[in-house]
This record gives C-alpha cells, sequence and structure tokens, in this order.
C-alpha cells in the first residue's frame, strides 16, 4: 500500500468522524439503552454548538481534501 492511498483512507475515515459529530450533536444517532440515552442527552445539551461547528468544519476540510486527492490519482 503507497502513502497515497493510506492518505486518502485516512482522508475518508476522518470525513466520517466528522459528519458522525454533526449528526450527533444533530441528535440523530439515537440509543437502544436508557442510560446511555439519558447521558448522551446530556451531554449533548451541555456542548451542541460547538460540536456542530467542529463536525461541519471537519467534514468540509476532508471533502476538499479528499477531492483534491482523488484528482491527483486520476490526473
Amino acid at each position: 500500500m503507497s502513502a497515497s492511498t493510506i492518505g486518502l483512507i485516512l482522508e475518508i475515515v476522518l470525513f466520517a468522524a466528522g459528519v458522525y459529530l454533526y449528526l450527533f450533536a444533530r441528535g440523530a444517532i439515537k440509543f437502544s439503552n436508557a442510560e446511555a440515552k439519558a447521558r448522551t442527552t446530556e451531554f449533548r445539551e451541555e456542548n451542541k454548538t460547538w460540536m456542530r461547528l467542529l463536525g461541519l468544519a471537519l467534514a468540509a476540510v476532508m471533502a476538499i481534501n479528499i477531492v483534491v486527492h482523488l484528482t491527483e490519482l486520476i490526473g
């Protein structure tokens, strides 16, 4: 595996983390355990502003990096 491929995989993983963080901050991620749901709801309500911004920023930067990386690999 070349360093370029490993970099692309890392960018995709960080993009997925940004999307997950944003969805978690919005409350789109559901939990079946009542105790876990209560803890995450409390945490999300206290920290939703910065988590939304961080998730959006991380996903946006990684999306740009993925596009640039793919154009380098193709072209």
